[in-house]
């Protein structure tokens, strides 16, 4: 083997020294100023101020005649079946720290629920600190409000949940609207 071969090895042999150097040391990145540690994305999330809902939960708060669908054609059906369950209807509760009760899906137990608001301009509700469990309210007007997951999974499963107040809501949004046109 010639000077050029021997030459040709030994820096081989050397980056192949800093190369492994480098992984047992977080990486190249430490070597020119950066971390080896991981960016704590779940905690610069956690940190964010949570966005107040346009929906209140005393708005939410009742007696509502529940049922779901799959097809968007089936809405009108759907909205007078939920209307039908108003004999036994699904309560939703204050809860204890300002949000209200509901029972997730796959669950038998009443869980607390946040209405969140979103930059977009759009409101969920789910349980504080979870979004993956949100519930997006699709529509809401005080008498019908509309909830699809968030979750593709449970969203298959379940559809888009239509609920529709047993009753004249109190404090609602469909009051204000009532009381609006009639000062008009």
């Amino acid at each position: 083997m010639g000077t050029l071969g021997r030459l040709a090895l030994a820096v081989a042999g050397a980056v192949s020294a800093l190369a492994l150097a480098g992984c047992a040391a977080g990486g190249l990145s430490t070597w020119w100023g950066g971390s080896s540690e991981p960016e704590p994305v779940a905690a610069q999330s956690a940190l964010a101020p949570e966005i107040p809902a346009t929906i209140r939960p005393s708005e939410v708060v009742g007696k509502w005649g529940y049922s779901s669908f799959h097809d968007p054609k089936d809405r009108i059906r759907t909205t007078a079946s939920a209307r039908s369950e108003c004999s036994h209807p699904y309560l939703i509760d204050p809860g204890p720290s300002g949000g209200v009760m509901m029972y997730p899906p796959d669950q038998s137990e009443l869980v607390e629920y946040r209405l969140k608001g979103s930059q977009g301009g759009k409101n969920y509700i789910g349980p504080a600190g979870e979004p993956e469990k949100d519930q997006e309210i699709l529509s809401f007007d005080g008498r019908v409000m509309l909830l699809r997951s968030v979750d593709p999974d449970v969203a298959t499963r379940y559809g888009t949940g239509v609920y529709v107040r047993c009753g004249r809501p109190t404090g609602s949004v469909a009051q204000r609207k009532e009381v609006e046109k009639s000062t008009d």
